[in-house]
This record gives C-alpha cells, sequence and structure tokens, in this order.
C-alpha cells in the first residue's frame, strides 16, 4: 500500500490510501498577502509564528511553507529584490527557522524556484515535503536531482510546457510523464504526491467530477497519493465554506489523501464586531454590562475572536471516521469535546461537582 513518509525531528506524518486524511496547513504565505510581505521585508516574523501555532492547534498534520514574499521598499534601493531568484533563498531558510521554532510539524518547503527549495532542504529537520515540480521540462531537470540528492518525498502538479489542460486525460498524461521520469532518477512512485489541478466550478460545472475520476485514476493505475488546492474549487463563489465542506469528503472518497488549505477559522475582527454592535443599537438592543468580545460574538453566532478549527476540518475529521481511519471515533470525539466554562473544571452534568447524584 502506497504510504508517503514525511517527518520533522520528532514527528511524523504518514499520507496513504488507508491513513487518515493529511492536512497540508497553506497560512504560510506571503503571495497575495500584502501585510505579511510587509512584515517579512521588515524582518518581523511575528504573524508567520502566530499562523503556524494556530494551524498546528486547529489540527494540520503538516505545514507548507511558501517563500514568495514581494519587498517593494528594499526592490527601490536594491534592484536584485525585483528577482525572487535573490530573495527567496534567503527568506525561506528564516522562515522554516521560526516555524520549527514552535511547532514539532513536520513542513512542505514551497516555492518556484529552485535556490530556494534547496536553501529550505538545508535548514529543515527531518524529511519535508517538497513542493513542487510539474512536467515543464526545465522544472524536472531542476528538481528532481534535489529529490533525488535529498531523499525526500514531491509534490507533482499536473501541468507542463503547454499549461495547464482542461483535459483530465492531458493531465493524466502529465502526471504520468512526472511519476516516469522520478522513476529514471531512482525516486519511487511512493515518493510522489501528484496535484491532478482542482479548477473552479464556479468556471467550469464538470471541475468536481474531473477532479474525481482522475484521482481514482492516480490511485489505480500509477498508485500515487494525491493532493490538491483545496478551496480553487469554489473560487468565486459565495459560502464557499459549504462548497469545500461537501467537496473534502467526496474527493477522500474518489481516493484523495491530502490537501493543501487553510484549517484555521480566522478570528472575528474588532471592527466586524462594531458593526454588528451598531446595528444592534439601531434596532434597539440594550446588551448586558459587561459583555465581553468573546460572548457577544459567541451570541450572535458570528464566530470566535479567537482562531479556531475552520468547517472543513469538521468535514474531513467526519469523514475519517466513516471511512473507519478514526479507530472507535477517538480523534472525532476529542475534536467535539466542548471545553468547561471557567469554574466548571471537574463538574459533571447541569454544573455539579462529579458525575451522579446520590441517593440521599
Amino acid at each position: 500500500m502506497t504510504r508517503t513518509i514525511v517527518e520533522s525531528k520528532t514527528k511524523t506524518a504518514v499520507i496513504g490510501f488507508d491513513e487518515p486524511f493529511c492536512v497540508i496547513g497553506e497560512r504560510i504565505n506571503p503571495t497575495g498577502r500584502k501585510v505579511l510581505s510587509e512584515e517579512l521585508e521588515r524582518g518581523d516574523f511575528s504573524r508567520v509564528e502566530a499562523d503556524a501555532v494556530a494551524q498546528a492547534n486547529a489540527g494540520a498534520t503538516v505545514l507548507d511553507v511558501n517563500s514568495g514574499a514581494v519587498f517593494s521598499n528594499k526592490m527601490a534601493e536594491d534592484p536584485r529584490y525585483a528577482d525572487n531568484n535573490f530573495v527567496e533563498p534567503m527568506l525561506m531558510p528564516e522562515l522554516i527557522k521560526r516555524v520549527q521554532a514552535v511547532t514539532d510539524l513536520p513542513i512542505c518547503i514551497d516555492s518556484s524556484v529552485p535556490g530556494a527549495l534547496e536553501a529550505g532542504l538545508e535548514a529543515c529537520e527531518g524529511r519535508p515535503l517538497l513542493n513542487s515540480v510539474t512536467g515543464e521540462e526545465e522544472r524536472l531537470e531542476q528538481v528532481l536531482p534535489l529529490v533525488k540528492k535529498y531523499n525526500v518525498p514531491v509534490v507533482a502538479i499536473s501541468n507542463d510546457d503547454t499549461g495547464i489542460s482542461e483535459d483530465p486525460d492531458v493531465r493524466f498524461a502529465v502526471a504520468k510523464k512526472i511519476v516516469e521520469r522520478a522513476a529514471d532518477h531512482g525516486i519511487p512512485s511512493h515518493d510522489i504526491v501528484v496535484d491532478p489541478l482542482v479548477m473552479p466550478i464556479g468556471a467550469m460545472a464538470t471541475a468536481g467530477h474531473q477532479v474525481f475520476t482522475l484521482v481514482r485514476r492516480l490511485r489505480e493505475e500509477l498508485g500515487v497519493n494525491t493532493t490538491c488546492g483545496a478551496s480553487n474549487i469554489s473560487f468565486g463563489l459565495p459560502n464557499r465554506h459549504g462548497i469545500n465542506n461537501a467537496f473534502l469528503p467526496m474527493a477522500m472518497g474518489a481516493g484523495m489523501t491530502s490537501a493543501i488549505m487553510n484549517p484555521v477559522a480566522l478570528p472575528v475582527t474588532a471592527a466586524k464586531i462594531a458593526e454588528k454592535k451598531a446595528e444592534l443599537a439601531a434596532l434597539g438592543f440594550v446588551l448586558p454590562e459587561g459583555m465581553d468580545d468573546e460572548a457577544f460574538v459567541q451570541l450572535f453566532g458570528m464566530g470566535s475572536t479567537r482562531p479556531r478549527p475552520g468547517k472543513e476540518m469538521e468535514a474531513i475529521r467526519a469523514a475519517n471516521f466513516l471511512f473507519d481511519r478514526d479507530p472507535h471515533g477517538g480523534e472525532w470525539i476529542k475534536f467535539n469535546k466542548v471545553a468547561p466554562k471557567a469554574g466548571q473544571e471537574g463538574r459533571g452534568r447541569a454544573g455539579r461537582t462529579g458525575g451522579r447524584r446520590r441517593s440521599a
């Protein structure tokens, strides 16, 4: 049975057909996160560390670390900063160092820059996952030797020099090509995790059906594990969580074994809380004196002021239980255990000390 091993210094994650679904946390990625890029440019890694801890607490199995930052201010001072081949090999080791300092989860090193991938491999403890190689000839020749040299597994993305095909047969052929080329380098198929590329269902009505069919073929014909950028399926649509929550268990049923995704439900912002309070005040609602923000957002179903597992994590854990990858439902029960309120620790039903009442 195919098993892909990813390790930190102290912890092992197994991606496999009969293993619990592997959640690869995607939050440590400055691409499209202007505030994070600006912080990294200033040498501030506090948000990276907080994101690492929040994702670990939410149940991520592996943490993706992406170094694709844009240093706009430094670019004006030194034109070399306009080149990711200059920036990312310097940034990646520091990102990995900071993440490894606050969590023991295995790491997925994520960059389009080969120099950053190798710098990450040098800095990373254990056996990281490398993200990624494509079917493009230049990329194959740059990345596969690194995979072999460092004996690590790699994400293989199903596009090549012709781009991303809408034809699932073409995407399968690209994946097969990567697996075969990896074998030429002495890399076994169990160290290839194929991303068959999930298209947005809002733009392509058959996107869901396509990826489920592809995942089955990849499992049955190539014997490889699979992953995807899970949120791509709902891009541009309302209630994205609703679509993602349906997609992930269906993908698991088709044989998908991991996903690169956000496991965290982000905290409700102070601005959203103020907006809701103003709305209620305009309707004549009077809130109890001393109500804190957490009690307020809980009362009105807004979420939480603290990071917590997202709804997608609930769907994944339920599916793990239903697919018999959670013996006796232990993880499901633990996931849904409600923390006692302050002063209620050690109390049983109805807040009484102990479990059952004794008869007089």
